[in-house]
């Protein structure tokens, strides 16, 4: 008799899905921008500012919609993200203005995806405590895969019609994909009479409450290394196909440029996330991050097609790989009961860097005329990260733990 298949792997899978095409979703403004650049007559740090709404808005929405998950699951959070996905995008397909384009493709499909990454980072710790990396990786891999996916797509439909046709098909695929999938999401084992994979959590693992996460040094310094690890990385990807057209590469190649360093941001997922279940999280993200800065140090003396493909695998595996350990470490350190809360103020600070990071580099190509002070600046503030790091202290012991400690010393 064949044993069932444990459903966690089915809520890995759709988590997988949803992010991959949200996240991809997301990203696909950076195809865009040459684009609308040419056919609308918007400067590059205007569009840019588009990406600054739209990270805000996605870091307001993870903290809102983890705090939801934590209170009505997972997913009604996901189906009701779908929904506003799709008519973000839609609505993004018919605006006229930069600041429409603000509203609805900055906010309102920024705070839209923000109910997938952090929510379901969330919900996977929950279905695993082994191999719980892996479990995170697999839901980092949506991102990983939608940029291999979504910004080629964005690009051959931008390239068929025209970029208003693209905005509106992927805003159909976030209706028809989406919702259906959200709906296979369960929150938690318990909600399926069924454990999570290697058994229950340790009863005496300590449960913060979320005003104790938020008010602990260790929250803080995580959010920060995070913020400076995704200024970071956001400048160069999100301007990565522009600056490849601007250094003589075919437009569609350009973009594939950007899918390549997606297919690598998910091979450094992965393996980031099996590194951390036997290494550690904390010195897997040590070495993630340094490895981080010295690939984005490259993009200054890159300037042919072959270059830029090598560059994307190494950095897309260092970007990549960096991304799930923060939500290992925020369950390490505070438990399962805030863990959406948590991940989700954490992320909502992080993603503030990303919207720096996006914005700053439009802003010195129209002062300066090229991505240099970008990739210099990323580059110093990638080192800062892997510095950060370096003041992760261990978890607080739970107060069982301590009295079991207490009364073998006695």
């Amino acid at each position: 008799m064949r044993r069932p298949v444990f459903y966690g792997w089915v809520v890995l899978g759709a988590s997988s899905l949803v992010v991959c095409l949200g996240m991809g979703t997301l990203f696909s403004l950076g195809v865009f921008l040459k684009p609308m650049e040419d056919s609308m007559g918007w400067s590059r740090s205007a569009i840019s500012s588009v990406a600054l709404f739209n990270w805000i808005a996605m870091g307001l929405g993870s903290f809102v919609w983890g705090a939801l998950s934590d209170r009505i699951g997972a997913r009604l959070v996901t189906v009701a993200g779908g929904g506003l996905l799709g008519l973000g995008m839609v609505l993004s397909s018919q605006v006229t203005t930069i600041w429409a384009l603000n509203l609805t493709f900055g906010v309102m499909v920024g705070f839209a995806v923000g109910a997938f990454y952090a929510p379901l980072s969330a919900t996977a710790t929950r279905w695993f405590t082994t191999n719980r990396g892996l479990a995170v990786a697999i839901v980092s891999a949506g991102i990983g895969v939608g940029i291999l996916a979504i910004a080629p797509l964005a690009r051959w439909l931008t390239t068929l019609f025209d970029w208003r046709v693209a905005m509106l098909i992927l805003g159909d695929l976030a209706w028809l994909v989406i919702i259906p999938v959200g709906l296979l999401i369960r929150n938690a084992p318990g909600d399926m009479g069924a454990v999570a994979m290697g058994g229950a959590a340790a009863h005496d693992e300590r449960q913060f409450s979320a005003r104790e996460a938020f008010a602990s040094p260790q929250f803080w310094i995580i959010a920060l290394t995070h913020f400076a690890c995704c200024a970071a990385h956001s400048g160069p990807i999100f301007h990565m196909v522009t600056h490849a057209i601007d250094q003589g590469v075919a437009r569609m190649a350009a973009a594939s440029v950007l899918g390549v360093s997606g297919l690598a941001s998910v091979l450094g997922r992965i393996g980031c996330g099996v590194l951390a279940d036997r290494f550690g999280a904390k010195r897997t993200l040590i070495a993630g991050l340094v490895l981080q800065a010295l690939t984005i140090s490259l993009y200054l003396v890159t300037k042919d097609l072959g270059g830029f493909y090598a560059l994307s695998i190494g950095f897309g595996i260092a970007y990549g790989g960096v991304m799930p350990l923060y939500a290992l470490l925020i369950r390490q350190y505070f438990g399962e009961r805030v863990m959406g809360t948590a991940y989700g103020g954490v992320f909502l600070v992080s993603t503030l860097g990303m919207g720096l990071g996006s914005f700053a580099g439009g802003v010195f190509y129209d002062r300066l005329g090229s991505y240099a002070g970008l990739f210099i600046a990323s580059l110093a503030i990638g080192a800062v990260a892997a510095l950060l790091a370096l003041a992760f202290r261990p978890p607080r012991p739970s107060p069982a733990r301590l009295e079991i400690a207490g009364s073998a010393a006695r």
